[in-house]
């Protein structure tokens, strides 16, 4: 997780001397000293009252938008511009057909559902990452979060599950709508920054920063930290800063304690379980195109590790689906044989170790693909109809909720938003969507605007 101290960073953390403790964290002052370790823990004084349960949230984030004609809803009965070169497999369960690239899902289908009427209105990849992940319409810099993602709620309002790791990680690193905003860096995500995706052995920079004292990034933080020091001294004479050193030392903690080290060992699978994920061979730089289709199976593994050693909420970066030019090919080529290996072997795992019945999967990106193949065979980006892939917590297998038309252009029946979906996640987590927060301008926000489970996925 990479520092970005700096002389400014020191004097905005100066300016903030007069604010209280709680003042000062809910200014997001850690925030603007950077000081990065602190983002793993949530501060206690602050905090909501924990839930009991062990659920967790595995986020599959299949960014770019995966067409939902050549996934999990196939239109054999459109006209051929529509229906596209794919045709559909029937699944383990009668009445279920998928695209037929994809068997091996359509062979575990009685342990995950489709949702094929999901549906917003904005046609942009960040504005889509925005609303999917936090609920809320993007401001004016979609790539900006102006309200907090879903795992910074889970952070705030539940803290850690396992104390000696992070409630919230990315897989390798923040992509739109995954950041804090007004609720402050103390539940923005813990980023891998390292990436299973490559050949290269997985090892984590933070493990690495702790084992070599002499990294520079080791210093910057140890100057912050003296700085912060100089800023408790001097506005707290009475000794109620205090907490907040014990919470550097915890940080710390988290990089040297074992159990954290033992989750993101991914060496420590058994290599015949990761080809069983796919891909463990070198990249092809000289074919982008299979290499990025290629580099989420590994970070999947990682992602299982992580929600089974504890951490509430992990996204997996699982770009790049923006198929607008020879979409069949990159489809064929690439990315669905290596997502159906991957996927199916990830639910086999799951269910395998049990992890189903704690666990919810969310497959999704932010939005669909336009029903009508354009001129270069390819589809372009669409929000009107969408489909998601979900799995585990309270959903039952073997299910479809919702259709589209006979085009896929639009929701038929029993149209669903993306915050029907965080309000299941929310209910499976234990969060409460009515609790609000206060932005940075003052007024109160709710957690989630709108949305109700998705009650006939259980």
């Amino acid at each position: 997780m990479p520092s970005h101290q700096s002389s400014s960073g020191c004097a905005e953390f100066r300016q903030h001397t007069s604010l209280s403790r709680r003042g000062f964290l809910r200014a997001g002052g850690l925030g603007l000293a950077g000081l990065s370790l602190a983002d793993l823990l949530s501060i206690e004084a602050q905090s909501a009252p924990r839930t009991t349960n062990d659920n967790s949230v595995l986020i599959l984030w299949m960014r770019g938008g995966p067409s939902q004609h050549e996934t999990w809803d196939p239109k054999m009965q459109a006209p051929a511009e529509y229906r596209g070169a794919f045709g559909s497999t029937r699944t383990s369960v009668p009445g279920i057909e998928i695209c037929d690239m994809l068997p091996r899902s359509a062979r575990v289908m009685d342990k995950w559902s489709i949702i094929r009427s999901l549906h917003h209105t904005n046609a942009g990849h960040s504005a889509g990452d925005q609303i999917l992940f936090t609920g809320h319409p993007p401001g004016p810099d979609p790539t900006v979060n102006i309200h907090p993602s879903c795992g910074s709620i889970v952070s705030e309002q539940l803290g850690h599950l396992t104390p000696e790791l992070p409630p919230y990680v990315m897989i390798p690193r923040q992509v739109p709508g995954t950041d804090s905003a007004y609720l402050g860096v103390a539940h923005k995500p813990f980023e891998t920054l390292s990436d299973p995706a490559t050949h290269k052995p997985f090892q984590l920079r933070n493990f690495s920063l702790v084992e070599g004292i002499s990294d520079q990034r080791f210093g910057d933080r140890k100057s912050l930290l003296q700085e912060f020091d100089r800023f408790r001294k001097g506005v707290d004479q009475s000794g109620q800063l205090d907490a907040i050193s014990d919470f550097q030392h915890q940080a710390y903690g988290i990089l040297s304690s074992d159990r954290a080290r033992r989750a993101f060992d991914l060496d420590a699978e058994p290599r015949s379980l990761r080809e069983r994920y796919g891909f463990i061979e070198r990249y092809n730089p000289m074919d982008p195109r299979r290499c990025s289709a290629s580099a989420f199976c590994q970070r999947l593994v990682l992602g299982r590790r992580l929600v089974e050693a504890g951490v509430r909420l992990v996204t997996v970066d699982c770009r790049w689906w923006d198929t607008h030019v020879e979409g069949v090919d990159s489809m064929k080529n690439g990315f669905l044989p290596r997502w159906d290996q991957s996927f199916s072997a990830l639910i086999e795992d799951m269910h395998e170790r049990g992890l189903l019945e704690t666990t919810m999967v969310v497959a999704w990106g932010e939005f669909g693909r336009t029903p009508k193949l354009n001129k270069t065979n390819g589809r372009d980006h669409y929000p009107n109809v969408f489909s998601a892939a979900v799995a585990g917590g309270p959903v039952q297998g073997g299910r479809v909720v919702g259709s589209s038309d006979s085009k896929g252009a639009y929701p038929l029946n029993n149209p669903k938003s993306p915050q029907d979906v965080l309000a299941t996640m929310y209910r499976h987590l234990g969060i409460d969507p009515n609790k609000h927060y206060l932005d940075h301008s003052g007024r109160p926000i709710a957690t989630l605007p709108f949305g109700k489970p998705i009650e006939e996925l259980g």
